[in-house]
């Protein structure tokens, strides 16, 4: 691996709009910078051995131009929320997409700052009940999947849920289930492109 120069060298890794603190995800990318080539799966294989258990590395890819972040404008994501009727989750999703603007706020550094997480939502909806997880039936549970663009500052589905209680009331009485599943490059018919794709092809990894 490649480390930085100065006094206190570090490994050149470079995270790309890592997930908040709390949630899972199925879909997190880094760029690391390595001293000399190396083939792109034996890379994964020993990165993905090296992680502890429910840490899996899927994929390695050469980076050509361009940074990763520069292919990162959208997160998908899914939201669970026990004991909430999908009526209800669904009529609060259609609140939100008919307001202009939802303002809510969150505690940062600076303090608390109120911010619009209307205009950062790509795609808003309720799952269908097919969708819902196994043991579902026993007791209500809303399924939410959203796209949200990456914006300054930053929406989390942590801010939309805060915007559902806004605009509709909907508080859920225990944490919901936040796992983002995608991000990458959102096209104008609303799909994800994965980052990597312009990549992936059969080369080594060269030093960066």
């Amino acid at each position: 691996m490649a480390f930085s120069q100065g006094f206190t060298p570090h490994p050149k890794i470079s995270y790309a709009s890592a997930a908040p603190t709390g949630v899972g995800s199925e879909a997190e990318y880094l760029e690391i910078g390595l001293q000399a080539p190396v083939d792109p799966a034996a890379l994964r294989i020993a990165l993905d051995a090296a992680l502890s258990p429910g840490l899996d590395v899927l994929d390695a890819v050469v980076a050509k131009e361009g940074g990763l972040a520069d292919r990162i404008d959208a997160s998908h994501w899914r939201i669970e929320m026990p004991e909430i009727e999908p009526g209800a989750a669904e009529k609060a999703v259609e609140a939100f997409l008919a307001a202009d603007e939802v303002l809510v706020e969150r505690m940062t550094k600076q303090g608390k700052r109120s911010f619009d997480a209307r205009k950062a939502v790509a795609s808003f909806t309720v799952a269908e009940e097919s969708d819902a997880p196994s043991g579902a039936a026993a007791a209500p549970c809303a399924i939410i999947d959203l796209v949200v663009r990456q914006v300054t500052p930053a929406v989390r589905p942590d801010d939309v849920m805060s915007g559902l209680r806004v605009v509709a009331g909907l508080e859920p009485p225990v944490p919901p289930r936040v796992t983002r599943l995608a991000q990458g490059s959102l096209t104008p018919q609303g799909e994800i492109v994965d980052p990597l794709d312009a990549d992936r092809e059969d080369a080594p990894i060269g030093g960066r």
